[in-house]
């Protein structure tokens, strides 16, 4: 069996069938650029991350997309403080400036950039042929510069949240009944105000509604019908649901056959809001965490779970991402490391060892496999450090059963790490002062050989100063970079 995924539309699990066989079309909601991003923008960004490179580990040639929202109204009112003569332009320059931050803090995560990038403003005319099409089938109407979609003429609308179109209205966020018809119909085009950002089109001045960007665009990149679309849970309604409608009024197929939705990211356990001070912006986080110790956190909940940050729950994360750089630590330095001949080897005992790790990559598997379960899978990973640190403490095994139990070990984790961007980062790499370091523990190894422990520890400590943790074993000693 393939991959299965938890699919929105249907509120099942089903086994994921692209399109076209081996591959896969993604489209991401990516961000609206007038801030600096924060920490929940980075969960959505990562958790479909891994997603892509998932399927890419599962040898499917993947397309992923993420859009660019460059105008807005909190973009507008941005640029309106730059006291620019010309307000677009000055709307390109706050949209280009967080964007740039947006994609500083994501790379430094290792989240991959899309293989397409579209910006909103740079596909006014495939919006504006959009409404027309959709003005032309009856389900839009122009009022007074503005266009609306009649939301009670698309009679499927509702299908992905699971509510009726009365239901929507109570409880809801909806523009007010002045020139549209229905109190449920959405803006695709909006007539320009005085001092805002504006193109021509068939009705006037204006510009897009946010909702019809993300139809046009997906469209336009991948047809009329593509595998599969992604974003927030907060954005089911209305804007996922205002995409189908728009897309499926007019071409009458199957607009995203998936419909994957990370959960929400809450701070001590209330949701995150500048108004009530617990704004969490990815650079406070990487002032005092390596990237790593927050994708493990991230890792530790399913995708479409909510998950609670705490700084608790990081310095959590802190440990372990400790305990994997020891390990990778203890195997490189046990593969230049001295090593006696032992009379007795045990056969058996490798055999069992080597038969553990294989079943681990496969329970490995298949945790990603059921919807991509980041919680299982890494407790696989978990289970092969632990395994990893019994191997590497196994007396009866010949010291090369060792290096091959622990370079199986090292290999999964490291192309496992490929799909969290995990274990990439300096601790893992050789380094150019790796050399110098071996160098001086072996002094240090014959300094304690010589009982001089009191200088032994010092070098220790004179090392530990400098970010250089020094590990004794049986055997030999090891080190690691902090």
């Amino acid at each position: 069996m393939g991959i299965r995924v938890k699919n929105t539309l249907t509120g099942k699990k089903e086994e994921f069938k692209p399109i076209k066989e081996g591959e896969v079309k993604i489209y991401l909601c990516g961000p609206t650029v007038y801030d600096d991003p924060h920490i929940g923008h980075l969960r959505s960004a990562y958790d479909f991350d891994v997603i892509r490179k998932y399927f890419i580990f599962r040898d499917y040639e993947v397309l992923f997309l993420r859009n660019v929202t460059d105008v807005d109204d909190k973009i507008i009112q941005k640029a309106k403080q730059l006291n620019s003569d010309n307000l677009l332009k000055a709307t390109r320059e706050i949209s280009e400036k967080y964007y740039n931050s947006y994609f500083l803090w994501m790379s430094k995560f290792g989240i991959a950039s899309p293989d397409i990038e579209p910006w909103a403003t740079d596909h006014i005319f495939q919006m504006q042929n959009l409404i027309v099409r959709l003005i032309e089938k009856g389900y839009a109407y122009e009022s007074g510069g503005d266009v609306y979609f009649s939301v009670r003429k698309f009679k499927s609308y509702g299908k992905l949240s699971g509510r009726s179109v009365d239901d929507m209205i109570v409880g809801s966020r909806v523009e007010p009944l002045e020139t549209k018809n229905d109190l449920l119909d959405f803006a695709v085009w909006k007539k320009s105000k005085q001092d805002e950002p504006s193109w021509s089109s068939p009705w006037g001045e204006g510009r897009p509604g946010w909702h019809i960007e993300c139809s046009a665009m997906s469209m336009f990149y991948f047809g009329e019908s593509f595998d599969i679309h992604c974003g927030g849970r907060d954005l089911i309604f209305p804007h996922h649901e205002n995409e189908i409608a728009q897309a499926e009024a007019v071409t009458g197929k199957v607009f995203a056959k998936y419909w994957l939705h990370n959960g929400m990211l809450t701070i001590n356990g209330e949701k995150m809001s500048k108004s009530l001070g617990n704004f969490v912006t990815v650079e406070d986080v990487l002032k005092k965490y390596h990237p790593d110790v927050v994708k493990l956190f991230f890792l530790s909940a399913n995708y479409d779970s909510p998950i609670d940050f705490t700084w608790e729950r990081l310095e959590e994360s802190k440990v372990a991402k400790e305990r994997f750089d020891s390990f990778f630590s203890k195997v490189r330095n046990l593969k230049k490391s001295r090593h006696r001949e032992q009379e007795n080897v045990f056969f058996e005992d490798f055999l069992k060892y080597e038969l553990q790790v294989k079943n681990l990559n496969i329970k490995f598997i298949q945790a990603m496999d059921d919807d991509f379960n980041t919680a299982l899978a890494v407790g696989v990973l978990y289970e092969l450090l632990n395994l990893g640190n019994k191997i590497y403490q196994d007396e009866k095994l010949s010291f090369p059963q060792k290096v091959i139990l622990l370079r199986k070990i090292e290999y999964f984790l490291l192309k496992s790490g490929t799909i969290f961007s995990l274990f990439t980062c300096d601790e893992i790499q050789s380094h150019d002062y790796s050399f110098m370091i071996q160098n001086i523990i072996k002094i240090r190894e014959e300094i304690r050989d010589s009982k001089q422990f009191e200088l032994a520890d010092r070098i220790r400590d004179i090392l530990q100063d400098v970010g250089i943790v020094i590990e004794d074993g049986k055997e030999n000693s090891s080190w690691r970079k902090i």
